[in-house]
């Protein structure tokens, strides 16, 4: 008897009741199996399932000759802060495209908590314009020739409809934390005065410490809190529009001397963290941790994964272990395919900055048109968000909404990775949650299926996951 048919036998009664709903989250009591099932959620790469909820499988006693994945949760590693996205100007300038029935029930979707929510508990935020705004933006533009040293047309207006939607977003997700990154400073205080390109002047160091200050401040006016903050988004890539070239001495110098004793001086608790670029380049990360004087603010370092190896993480945690890891961005493209991005993503985004100490793991954008729009000019125009939205009554799920919801929808914040073990071929990472579920993640890079055991506590339960899949595995 195969063992999909034995599934059925044992569960039929669950197949019946779960099988056809998105996220059962009845399946959980169903039954009188004292927690020996396992249900799993499954995406397949050739787009035949995606998310869908399988026939649970039983814990045994019996064993065969499968290859195990084995779960220790007396190894304990680093507690999860959440996953998800970038809220960009553009993804809420689409996302209001939509009528007000369709555009509730999404942001439900993304951020409730329901059977048809995929729970997202982490955002990013550009603090001004990102690239994937409409127009290039920051909190204090003037005329050329002009500056405000006293920042006195310092303005949140611009993201009035940013903060209009985040304020909804909070009433359906009230813990949700929010890291905000700059693109780039008002061009008065660069040396360029341009808003692509540039270096801060180290005149202006002590202003741009206080338009940080003043746009949390400003922010915490407005009921949002900001939990993190990263000095500049991708500081080694000048060539995006808005960008800021930061070298990791300027960093450095500008925590140290200002950032760091402004946040003191007006209490402010949102914690710095450093880098926001690639996995490449750890050394950036190190050089400015390595100075007591700017390690004193520092909660940790954030990176991206267009170049390098998610280990890098691991390479900063070993050399400062008291300091977070953040994983803050990755894009999906145009001219990328479901596969493909489904299996990098998830085996490298969720389950190796997992692997690699991260709290978070988020994907790019969430929302634009099919256009790929809005974007600045000279921004990116291929970044594919979570969501296309078509038009009023209309959108689309993308790779990168299973990406992350594999994860977002099973692991609530204040989760603890556990140990798991990996395969040549099957990626894996495991979750304590608060409420004492094990919750394990398996992404399959074979074109062929995987037989194996999940391995727990003395017994196993007995899975075949199909070629370029990932699977979610909660007991």
């Amino acid at each position: 008897m195969k063992f999909h048919s034995l599934y059925s036998f044992f569960f039929k009664g669950t197949a019946l009741l779960c099988g056809v709903v998105l996220f059962p989250l009845s399946c959980a009591s169903v039954g009188t199996d004292n927690g020996n099932h396992v249900q799993y959620w499954l995406t397949k790469g050739n787009e035949s399932i995606k998310l869908q909820p399988q026939t649970p499988v039983r814990f045994t006693t019996d064993s065969n000759s499968w290859q195990n994945i084995e779960i220790d949760d007396t190894q304990k590693f680093q507690y999860v802060d959440g996953f998800g996205y970038t809220l960009t100007g553009g993804s809420v300038e689409v996302i209001n495209r939509l009528s007000p029935a369709r555009r509730k029930a999404l942001l439900n979707e993304l951020f409730g908590h329901d059977k048809n929510s995929i729970s997202i508990s982490y955002l990013r935020l550009s603090i001004g314009a990102s690239d994937l705004d409409g127009e290039v933006f920051s909190y204090d533009d003037l005329p050329e020739g002009q500056t405000d040293p006293a920042l006195s047309k310092f303005s949140l207006a611009k993201d009035k409809d940013l903060i209009a939607m985040l304020k909804e977003i909070l009433t359906i997700n009230p813990e949700i934390k929010i890291i905000a990154a700059p693109w780039s400073p008002p061009v008065w205080m660069k040396d360029n005065g341009k808003s692509k390109g540039g270096s801060l002047k180290p005149e202006f160091y002590k202003v741009y410490a206080e338009y940080f200050a003043k746009y949390i401040l400003g922010m915490k006016k407005e009921g949002i809190t900001i939990d993190a903050i990263t000095p500049q988004n991708e500081p080694l890539h000048p060539g995006n529009n808005p960008s800021l070239l930061m070298l990791s001495e300027q960093q450095r110098d500008f925590i140290k001397g200002h950032l760091g004793p402004v946040f003191k001086a007006h209490q402010i608790k949102t914690k710095i963290v450093v880098y926001d670029h690639n996995c490449n380049k750890p050394e950036y990360a190190l050089d400015i941790l390595k100075d007591p004087e700017a390690y004193q603010y520092i909660d940790g370092s954030a990176f991206h994964l267009y170049e390098g190896d998610i280990s890098a993480l691991s390479t900063v945690h070993n050399a400062f272990p008291d300091k977070n890891l953040y994983f803050t961005e990755q894009w999906t493209g145009a001219k990328g395919t479901f596969n493909e991005d489904l299996n990098w993503h998830v085996k490298n985004v969720v389950i190796g900055s997992m692997r690699n100490w991260s709290k978070i793991a988020l994907e790019w954008n969430v929302a634009n048109d099919p256009q790929y729009k809005p974007h600045t000019d000279g921004g990116c125009t291929e970044c594919k968000g979570a969501i296309t939205v078509s038009d009023s009554e209309n959108f689309t799920r993308n790779v990168s909404y299973y990406i992350i919801a594999h994860a977002s929808r099973f692991v609530p914040a204040g989760s603890q990775r556990i140990a798991s073990s990996q395969t040549e071929s099957l990626s894996t990472v495991a979750f304590k949650t608060p409420s004492g579920k094990t919750v394990l993640i398996v992404q399959n890079g074979n074109s062929s299926e995987e037989s194996f055991n999940i391995k727990y506590n003395g017994k196993t339960a007995p899975v075949i996951l199909s070629g370029n899949s990932a699977a979610t595995y909660v007991f």
